[in-house]
């Protein structure tokens, strides 16, 4: 996510971190390689001009140069302008009550991800206890309507469809539907194109008026870069929108879209896709944001991950069993497999403190995770039990099973050995847990 720009953006930040002088000279160098980066991840030339002027402005005066220490106080506002960049603060979707019907209109050009975030919001909302409605009102797309309804069943969320070609028609009859079946969220997926033009506008212009939303969300391709924010303000002018998603946001994007997209519209980003799962939509905070392209990390957001895949009872009982090494490999692979729920691995190595430019996607061996899976499910549940029972037969049933060699098997063995013993050490040295817990800034 936004790797280019991050890599940029954290090698200042090393530069300036625990500086007990700079002067005028040093900030003005700093300043202009953040312009280079800006302008290399595609960022919207005035907002360019916009950020660096203001950067100098507040980093020459007199309480930096002269304060305890100038380099967090310069790192500090680089921060603010980021975050000013993004939106100053998290802004909720604009929802009725659960008694009272909402309706939600996406739009954006076709191939942006619209029709499967459609079903990602409905997803999310149906997890905070709403009861969505998804109406298929892409009659343009060729199999636009069998997509939102494969992706509906999916997630066990209703869709609205019919055999028809008047779009503002499914929307009322849809609308008609949901009141009286009580639906409390209605989330319209409508056609988009593959550019702006007059038949696309009149048609959102006119499901627009029949449907009067609570939310106009533009859903944006992240990888688009400033053309996202233009066809974004192409859409504000003449339908109007009140937030903006943006998709593919865990590509390696150059992150031009998310950095003017703010500024240029004035309207926020209210979520954002960081993976292909119905699960991966993400709520849009600028401070995280910002802290991840500067490399601090983001210990809220993997701590809410963690917490979608892991409740504090399941915590407490794998604390007793790592304390009293009665962690088994069934365990390890309940581990695995939540890793694997909380998203890409470089997603979560970018919300680590200090761990981005330190530990790299390469690091983290992916194929080895995915041998040492295959490994554990060719076990009887038995062998996950009591690891010490898999002698040298059961070892070569298990390296057939996996498609692996019993050198894989025997290493794998030794590997959760030492694990085990490991884990025990750290869960009863607080002193150890309480280095862990400040290097990661809790």
């Amino acid at each position: 996510m936004l790797e280019k720009i991050s890599d940029k953006f954290t090698d200042i930040v090393r530069q300036f971190s625990g500086t007990s002088s700079i002067t005028e000279k040093n900030i003005q160098d700093a300043v202009e390689e953040i312009k280079i980066a800006l302008l290399e991840a595609d960022v919207n030339l005035r907002v360019v001009r916009r950020f660096v002027n203001r950067t100098i402005e507040e980093a020459k005066g007199e309480d930096v140069l002269k304060s305890v220490n100038p380099g967090q106080q310069f790192i500090k506002i680089v921060y603010d302008k980021i975050v000013q960049l993004l939106g100053d603060e998290r802004k909720e979707l604009l929802l009725k009550g659960p008694d009272t019907q909402s309706v939600i209109l996406m739009m954006g050009l076709q191939g942006s991800g619209k029709t499967t975030t459609a079903a990602k919001l409905a997803f999310k909302l149906k997890k905070e206890g709403r009861r969505p409605l998804l109406v298929a009102a892409d009659l343009v797309r060729p199999a636009a309507v069998k997509q939102l309804q494969i992706l509906g069943e999916s997630i066990e969320v209703p869709v609205y469809a019919e055999e028809v070609k008047d779009p503002v028609r499914v929307v009322k009859n849809a609308l008609k539907l949901a009141k009286r079946e009580q639906y409390d969220t209605v989330i319209i997926d409508t056609s988009g194109r593959m550019h702006l033009d007059a038949v696309l506008m009149q048609e959102i212009t006119q499901i627009h008026k029949a449907a009067q939303p609570d939310e106009t969300l533009f859903v944006a391709d992240a990888m688009t870069g400033q053309s996202a924010v233009t066809i974004a303000k192409e859409f504000d002018e003449q339908v109007g929108i009140t937030g903006v998603i943006l998709t593919k946001f865990d590509s390696d994007t150059r992150g031009g879209a998310a950095l003017s997209i703010r500024s240029i519209t004035g309207k926020p980003i209210k979520y954002i896709g960081v993976g292909e799962k119905t699960g991966d939509l993400d709520p849009f905070f600028p401070e995280r944001i910002a802290s991840r392209i500067l490399g601090m990390g983001d210990v809220v957001s993997l701590v809410e991950k963690a917490q979608e895949t892991i409740d504090i009872k399941e915590a407490e009982k794998l604390q007793k069993k790592m304390s009293s090494s009665t962690f088994d490999l069934q365990d390890y692979l309940e581990q695995i497999e939540r890793m694997d729920k909380m998203g890409p691995m470089e997603s979560i190595i970018d919300m680590i403190p200090g761990a981005k430019g330190n530990i790299s996607e390469d690091d983290i061996n992916k194929a080895e995770i995915k041998r040492e899976k295959a490994i554990i499910q060719s076990m009887t549940f038995e062998e996950r039990r009591n690891y010490r029972i898999v002698g040298p037969s059961r070892r070569k049933r298990i390296a057939k099973g996996s498609g692996t060699a019993v050198y894989d098997v025997n290493r794998m063995l030794k590997k959760f050995e030492k694990m085990r013993l490991m884990m025990k050490k750290v869960s009863k040295n607080k002193r150890y847990q309480a280095q862990m817990l400040k290097q990661m800034g809790m």
